[in-house]
């Protein structure tokens, strides 16, 4: 493999993943509204004489190189979050701009610009002869990633039927090759009352003070210590063998969870009425050790809920948006944790790419070296598609993707053209560099798994 040649056809295409890029963030595209970006990129596969390109009933576009039995894919979330208040955007988001360094515009980083060097990766390969024999090349665009991770990829396993060998996520990592992350779960807690007329509340029984008592314990979950005296241990306690014994490492790898209080609702006859229903949604993220059902029974046993009793109900978010095209796949607001082992074969073909293109380093541009000091081997704070490839069926996942995690959701969103050519190479040499021979069935270090709840 001559990686001098696959840096210069990397470099080459420069100004056409800029262009590619530039025209995906022209389109908005936010989860469910996906079909305009879609044809963007359907239409740029098809330029590039992909060997297929299809969209699948959930909406996902997906182009196909090579013929072999075996696949290797390539995944990029094209779904983007919203622009929030455009006051804090210093130029328009879809219309964007770019200079000699950068590309501005919702969906650079997160994540349109792993699109950019996944279709142009997989076009180089095809240019250079360097689709490994017996396999095929898949480069998924997914869509609702941001609404519900990795439900895009529970379609693709149980829907289209498709098992790859391993798949690269092209999520922002930084100049980093991400091996795992956090999972997360989407908690709802609904607290009953008893509406009255306002001007004697005591005649009934407010929904809402009620939840008041519960929204202390549940940030007292995620701020408190684990001392022995400390009535609501705080998250920080799975980072202690004490109380996670059997994983306390990993936890420490990932990061402790956490837990905040995201929305809250309520219902009340009017503004001269006590509430009879208050309802909160609780984003919890979760390390190594955790699981879903612990997660619900940790709020279940927060003083206040239980002083509450019957009044109180905890449960999990299910989601069930249509997609673009209309399909419905319900499934349960639970992401698992995963972490696959440094030594995995798939994880070092993209070590082993990066050393030889580029060093034992992370690399980009100026700008973006002061978060980039750090090992090449890490994880991602943020979660991806990795829960379902990863978390729920076991299919090794490694990540190495253009832009930056800070960027994500953030205003003025910019990505640099130096990462979307370096993913583009690394991309081309790490399927190459896939030693098969290497596969073992125990490539997770920390995998949590389905629910119970036969969600497929």
């Amino acid at each position: 493999m001559n990686y001098d040649q696959i840096k210069a056809a990397a470099e080459g295409y420069k100004k056409d993943m800029t262009a590619f890029l530039r025209a995906m963030i022209s389109h908005p595209s936010e989860s469910c509204e996906e079909k305009e970006v879609v044809a963007c990129i359907k239409a740029e596969m098809e330029k590039l004489n992909f060997d297929k390109v299809e969209v699948d009933g959930l909406g996902n576009v997906i182009g196909w190189m090579g013929d072999g039995e075996k696949i290797i894919a390539i995944d990029s979330h094209i779904d983007t979050v919203g622009i929030g208040n455009i006051d804090n955007w210093t130029a328009d988001p879809y219309k964007g701009y770019e200079d000699d360094e950068i590309i501005y515009g919702r969906g650079g980083s997160d994540q349109e610009g792993g699109m950019a060097s996944a279709v142009y990766g997989a076009k180089i390969m095809k240019d250079l002869n360097l689709i490994p024999e017996g396999y095929r090349i898949m480069v998924v665009g997914s869509v609702q990633e941001e609404d519900c991770d990795g439900m895009c990829w529970q379609y693709i396993y149980n829907k289209d039927k498709i098992r790859p060998e391993f798949v690269i996520s092209t999520e922002p990592t930084d100049g980093g090759i991400y091996r795992g992350h956090r999972g997360r779960m989407e908690i709802r807690v609904d607290v009953k009352g008893v509406s009255c007329h306002g001007s004697a509340p005591e005649r009934g029984d407010n929904a809402i003070y009620k939840m008041a008592d519960i929204l202390q314990d549940v940030r007292a979950l995620n701020e408190n210590d684990a001392a022995d005296g400390t009535e609501i241990k705080g998250l920080v306690k799975m980072l202690d063998p004490k109380y996670n014994p059997d994983h306390y490492e990993d936890a420490r790898f990932l990061g402790r969870g956490t837990c905040t209080t995201s929305q809250i609702f309520y219902t009340s006859p009017s503004r001269c009425a006590v509430a009879d229903s208050c309802s909160i949604s609780i984003d919890r993220r979760m390390t190594a050790g955790e699981t879903w059902d612990s997660c619900l029974q940790e709020i279940r046993d927060l003083p206040s809920v239980k002083k509450y009793g019957d009044d109180v109900k905890v449960s999990m978010y299910m989601y069930d948006r249509p997609s673009w095209t209309g399909e419905v796949y319900e499934t349960e607001c639970y992401f698992p944790t995963w972490i696959n082992k440094e030594s995995a074969a798939h994880v070092q073909a993209l070590v082993e790419a990066h050393k030889a293109l580029y060093g034992a380093e992370r690399i980009g541009a100026e700008s973006a070296m002061p978060l980039r000091h750090r090992p090449l081997t890490d994880k991602w704070t943020f979660s991806t598609n990795g829960v379902a490839i990863q978390g729920r069926y076991g299919i090794p996942c490694v990540g190495f993707g253009p832009g930056a995690e800070s960027q994500a959701h953030a205003p003025n969103e910019i990505t640099w053209k130096q990462d979307l050519v370096t993913c583009a190479a690394v991309y081309v040499a790490a399927v190459n560099l896939y030693d098969e021979s290497k596969k073992t069935d125990d490539v997770a270090q920390f995998r949590a798994g389905k629910t119970n709840n036969d969600i497929l």
